[in-house]
């Protein structure tokens, strides 16, 4: 299979775990089958990976999302970058145009287009090869996954499948879509669904041929993949849906009936832990269906409470009621603090402090971690100062073209335009303190450096 994973969104429904950078695919609150944490986005990818070994997967994203992708799934991971966050549809295109104009892929073979965080059975990706093969085998021109609904939702898109014109096609039914309906009222979704409506997971096969005419035709650019990139703005900002599926001539659904959720609120992904609790966490006496998930290094004790959620990270603490909880994104849109957390491809690192001075001075510590083999660029700051103190592991620390090895105790002052860049030899712990009247992760400005030749 040859399948485009849209990963995109801030996630801030799931704040404040989630943020910017870390958005709720990332989040490791799962336990795999060996009783492992894993997140939406490696829950996935192992699951397409299991029904297909040699499935080409590609991951559609933001530049924000590219750290944590490479992090969670290490060599694995084949990006797709977007120029700017737009929609649906440019994102896709501009993947597909990767898939044909870069990877030379067919204009015959068969796309599939999921996004990166379903949470559901196994059954669910094994719908993807029959939905596969229904394009392949010219079934329609576009064929999508319709989950049956288990509740009237606002929240979802629906579409009206001609029950009277469904067909067996290997060993699956397959029914011709006659309309769409997006997002509508509880009232509404209520009556289509009385008329066999099921929602539109966006889960989407079509030959690549389909989306590079569409490309060609109505933007008129495919010539290139750097031409597509470079006139991505150009893109209409709109979703898939709208601009492709409930424009296209032919369109066909094919029912997935087995366990299938959006893991999108506090709520609804609690359901699917397996611990109640995750850090240090005190329950006591009284205290009912209450999940907390505690990033600190501080303990959270809850007394007497029934049916909460209670999330701390260094972005901030929630405590709400569970089904108040999917309530939670207008509270915290209109926060523009920095990330306090964020996930990099050589490790991660945690704010601990920021404090301003009478002098407008400023002082940012964190600690950071870099894992065994990786390091930070070869790099030097315009407006801050650096002090690094090691409290864990061993490295290799470089400082103008000058490398010693570094271990717990040992103290790197770093001033400002100095070259520097850390590797770890072990997994690297260190406190990392910023001083300067501008303290922004854009003041960076990076060299090359070669640690294999020296």
């Amino acid at each position: 299979m040859n399948i485009i994973l849209l990963s995109g969104g801030s996630g801030k429904r799931l704040w404040p775990l989630s943020n910017d950078t870390r958005s709720k695919q990332f989040l490791k609150l799962l336990k795999n089958e060996d009783n492992q944490y894993e997140s939406m986005l490696q829950r996935v990818y192992r699951q397409i990976k299991q029904v297909d070994s040699n499935s080409n997967i590609i991951v559609a994203t933001v530049a924000s999302q590219i750290d944590s992708i490479k992090n969670q799934l290490k060599e694995q991971a084949e990006i797709v970058l977007e120029p700017e966050r737009r929609d649906t549809f440019p994102a896709i295109a501009l993947a597909c145009s990767y898939l044909y104009l870069e990877k030379g892929l067919s204009v015959d073979e068969a796309v599939l287009v999921i996004p990166v965080d379903p949470y559901a059975d196994i059954e669910y990706f094994e719908t993807l090869i029959k939905m596969e093969q229904a394009v392949l085998q010219n079934q329609a021109d576009m064929v999508l996954m319709g989950i049956k609904p288990t509740y009237p939702s606002a929240k979802y898109g629906y579409m009206t499948p001609n029950m009277d014109k469904g067909r067996i096609f290997q060993n699956a039914n397959i029914y011709p879509v006659e309309s769409f309906t997006e997002k509508p009222s509880e009232e509404k979704a209520s009556v289509i669904i009385k008329d066999g409506a099921v929602w539109n997971c966006g889960v989407f096969a079509f030959k690549l041929r389909y989306m590079k005419d569409i490309i060609k035709d109505r933007y008129g650019v495919f010539s290139s993949y750097q031409e597509i990139y470079r006139n991505y703005s150009k893109l209409k900002k709109i979703s898939f849906d709208y601009e492709v599926v409930e424009k296209a001539d032919s369109v066909a659904m094919i029912p997935y009936e087995g366990y299938w959720k959006d893991l999108g609120t506090w709520n609804t992904l609690t359901e699917e832990m397996k611990e109640p609790n995750i850090g240090t966490v005190i329950i006591g006496e009284g205290t009912n269906n209450t999940n907390v998930i505690n990033e600190l290094s501080i303990p959270v004790v809850a007394l007497g409470m029934e049916d909460v959620v209670i999330a701390a990270s260094p972005d901030g603490i929630l405590v709400s009621n569970k089904h108040k909880s999917s309530y939670l994104k207008p509270y915290v849109e209109g926060l523009d603090n920095r990330p306090m957390y964020e996930e990099r491809r050589w490790g991660d690192y945690k704010v601990l402090d920021y404090c301003k001075y009478s002098d407008d001075m400023k002082s940012l510590t964190k600690h950071m971690t870099i894992l065994k083999g990786n390091g930070v660029s070869y790099q030097s700051h315009k407006y801050r100062d650096e002090i690094w103190t090691i409290v864990d592991g061993t490295g290799d620390l470089l400082i103008e073209g000058h490398i010693r090895n570094v271990r717990r105790g040992d103290v790197a002052y770093i001033t400002k335009g100095q070259k520097h860049a850390l590797r770890a030899t072990t997994d690297l712990h260190f406190i990392e303190v910023q001083i300067g009247e501008e303290l922004i992760e854009e003041d960076i400005e990076k060299f090359e450096w070669d640690w294999e030749s020296k």
